[in-house]
């Protein structure tokens, strides 16, 4: 067995283009962790969030995994093409499973916050999956109309900001349900959720065409892909949450009673995996399925 190398402060910053209808784009990924470790672990964000998200949870486990952070299209470092059209499933989907080939595994660990959970599902669904075990943080089979217009109307937002300060503001109250209480982790999720325009002003780190997704406006139902998922999956939950209520987690759990779930006290969506013991659920589960 290969040494273990010291743990990283920083991941290793690397990308891969995919093809769109309007031409090549470009993904970027970090990863963390021994880069021949067979052991894998793929974190996909939510809707405007990107790959940072998952530091903390990254420098725990990278001695155990090589932990794979995208940044889907339209987020964080990738490119952002500006057409709303652009950013359906069937894209991100594809992109993923360039990302997948990219790492040359045939089996991987996939943990998906909300966007990033529903790419996981469709991605397990499939006859043959590479995906080995399931993590869904606050999404589930169903979402519920109300909290998916809340989340699109969020992602509409192209706010600028003069400061860190005023954007650490912005954050704290627009993403307040995900229960942070470290100002630690306030300021990382700030440093990495905003960039600089060419005037100098701060500005969000996505692409506002993310919230102009006009067909997933409605309820969106999942069923079939939650029915057909094998692999061993967890369920975690924020205990506020409006985006996976718990009447949702009950018909989850008897179309799949093997699904295993954690509830999340003092947050709503979604849980941060940023604290030690959101990040030790995790760990815990991830190291049962693998014995």
């Amino acid at each position: 067995m290969h040494a273990l190398r010291p743990l990283q402060s920083e991941p290793h910053h690397n990308s891969l283009m995919t093809l769109t209808p309007q031409g090549f784009h470009r993904i970027s990924y970090i990863e963390w962790g021994e880069p021949t470790n067979e052991n894998i672990l793929i974190c996909v964000h939510a809707l405007t969030r990107n790959s940072r998200d998952f530091d903390y949870l990254a420098r725990h486990l990278q001695n155990t995994y090589r932990l794979a952070c995208p940044d889907l299209l339209g987020s964080g470092a990738s490119d952002y093409p500006g057409n709303p059209e652009i950013y359906s499933f069937s894209q991100h989907l594809n992109d993923m499973v360039a990302l997948l080939a990219r790492l040359g595994s045939q089996k991987v660990h996939w943990l998906g916050t909300c966007l990033g959970g529903i790419l996981g599902m469709m991605l397990a669904a499939h006859p043959n999956s590479p995906i080995k075990s399931l993590i869904l943080n606050d999404v589930g089979m169903i979402i519920p109309r109300l909290a998916l217009q809340r989340i699109l109307t969020f992602a509409s937002n192209d706010n600028k900001f003069l400061s860190f300060h005023e954007a650490k503001k912005y954050f704290q109250t627009i993403l307040a349900p995900l229960g942070i209480e470290d100002a630690e982790h306030w300021d990382h999720l700030t440093q990495h959720s905003i960039i600089r325009d060419d005037k100098g002003d701060f500005r969000l780190a996505y692409d506002p065409a993310l919230g102009q997704v006009s067909n997933q406006a409605n309820t969106l139902h999942l069923e079939a892909y939650w029915q057909a998922i094998k692999c061993p999956t967890l369920v975690i939950r924020g205990e506020n949450s409006d985006f996976l209520e718990p009447e949702i987690v009950a018909k989850m759990q008897y179309a799949q009673p093997k699904a295993e779930i954690a509830t999340i006290k003092g947050c709503g969506h979604a849980p941060s995996l940023m604290a030690p013991d959101q990040i030790k659920i995790v760990e815990d589960w991830l190291t049962k399925v693998s014995a």
